[in-house]
């Protein structure tokens, strides 16, 4: 099946999606599937199209934010959009990275600051507190000194 499906029509099936999730107020802020460069100018101008019709914003983000949510991995050398209605979650995401890159540049994104931006950054993708507490309980490093049943 895998072959049968083209990758950018996929990928702007889930933009309308998350779009309209951000459009009908279930998501404060959406992101697209990591795309690459050559793939998005043949994205933008649909997702645009997309953004247009259900009146939210949009905006590229070429070094999106890495939390306990993705891996760097995920996003390397890729570019994400950002779907949003007010222009309050845009200013909240890029307080967010601001304060990430600061604790980065004194040495103080400890597991503690890692876990708070983990958090924060899901809060605004309005994922439910159960799923954020899973989610930062999957990624948190497990102890080795720790005995397991």
């Amino acid at each position: 099946m895998k072959d049968k499906v083209d990758k950018i029509s996929f990928e702007l099936g889930m933009i309308n999606c998350f779009v309209e999730m951000v459009a009908c107020g279930v998501k404060k802020l959406a992101i697209s599937p990591p795309i690459s460069p050559e793939d998005y100018k043949q994205i933008a101008p649909l997702s645009d199209e997309i953004v247009n019709g259900f009146r939210v914003n949009s905006y590229l983000e070429k070094n999106l934010l890495i939390t306990d949510l993705q891996s760097e991995d995920f996003t390397k050398n890729k570019w994400s959009i950002l779907y949003y209605r007010d222009d309050k979650v845009l200013k909240a995401y890029m307080k967010l990275k601001e304060n990430k890159e600061d604790l980065d540049r004194k040495g103080e994104y400890d597991i503690s600051a890692k876990e708070k931006i983990s958090r924060d950054f899901m809060e605004l993708l309005s994922y439910p507190k159960k799923i954020i507490e899973e989610k930062l309980a999957q990624s948190a490093p497990s102890d080795p000194f720790v005995l397991k049943d």
